[in-house]
């Protein structure tokens, strides 16, 4: 995160509040991405018997960590409590599938037993040292203030070999309308976004070990900017940092960087790019480092190539 742009933690939770219930019907992205990270956990050997998910949102992954993990407690964590609200009404929900409509009547209660809510901040867990074996968090990381924070109370709260697995936006992201945006102002409308290798650096501050970070480039098309916008506000999406300017942005303002956008275009469409960083690291008592005292990273070379959705 830019030191000069401060992320505001309240407008950040108000504006996930207010999309919650529309969120589901635009977060496409989010979606495909968070299938994507729960199909990297077939590469790893764990069995974890208590599970955050941090930044759960609606609950999207939640019902896959549960389908994978059936004997895992979730604790499914979110800034925003309607949010939350609606993840509860999506795990209850799921009940009878998951369940497969037997033992109903002899187990305990699946909501009391398997999986918990809770409001509350990725920087200031309030969750006991040492109590969790899996953190999973889908696209949240970008709304932290401080990344070293989220780290650190990740590194705290995970247990001893516990697998923390993640993804974030990178700096690509949105790139279309930052530039259009660009040639309007000097403010921040788009969220800055750190750098994968930075994002690293961070893993390694806090004490993680065997980082492995890797990047995919997505696309979604719009007929024009203004349905960019919308979906970007729907989905509780806004600028909510300290650069953002004041009052309204005057129509004025906007069609001149709707003109901008418009150099984009092809074939009838206006792109939208998605950086996304995917990244894993481990938690354990035995710091392995190299001679030079630094621990390894391992960097998975971008694909170099554009996922259209």
């Amino acid at each position: 995160m830019h030191p000069e742009y401060g992320i505001d933690k309240r407008r950040v939770a108000n504006a996930f509040n207010r999309a919650a219930a529309h969120y589901d019907e635009v977060a496409i992205l989010q979606r495909r991405v968070g299938e994507q990270l729960l199909e990297r956990l077939d590469l790893v050997k764990l069995s974890p018997a208590v599970i955050l998910d941090a930044g759960t949102g609606t609950g999207l992954q939640a019902e896959g960590l549960l389908n994978r993990y059936g004997e895992a407690r979730l604790i499914a964590l979110d800034l925003a409590p309607e949010m939350l609200h609606r993840a509860q009404q999506r795990l209850k929900g799921s009940l009878p599938q998951m369940l497969g409509g037997i033992l109903k009547t002899v187990w305990p209660p699946f909501h009391r037993r398997y999986y918990h809510f809770v409001c509350g901040d990725a920087e200031g867990l309030p969750l006991a040292n040492q109590s969790v074996d899996l953190i999973f968090s889908n696209l949240t990381l970008q709304w932290c203030s401080a990344l070293d924070a989220a780290f650190a109370e990740f590194q705290r709260v995970l247990k001893p070999g516990g697998l923390l697995t993640f993804t974030t936006f990178g700096p690509d992201t949105l790139k279309e309308l930052r530039a259009a945006w660009s040639e309007v102002d000097a403010y921040w409308h788009v969220n800055p976004f750190m750098d994968m290798h930075d994002i690293g650096d961070g893993l390694v501050r806090a004490r993680f070990i065997k980082p492995v970070m890797d990047v995919e480039r997505y696309t979604l098309t719009y007929p024009d900017v203004y349905k960019l916008m919308g979906d970007l506000k729907r989905l509780g999406a806004q600028t909510v940092g300290s650069g953002r300017p004041g009052g309204l942005t005057g129509k004025a303002r906007q069609r001149k960087m709707a003109q901008s956008y418009e150099t984009w275009r092809e074939g009838g469409q206006l792109p939208a790019s998605f950086e996304v960083v995917y990244g894993h690291a481990w938690k354990t008592t035995l710091q392995r480092h190299t001679p030079e005292g630094a621990v390894p990273i391992s960097f998975h070379a971008p694909k170099g190539r554009s996922k259209n959705i």
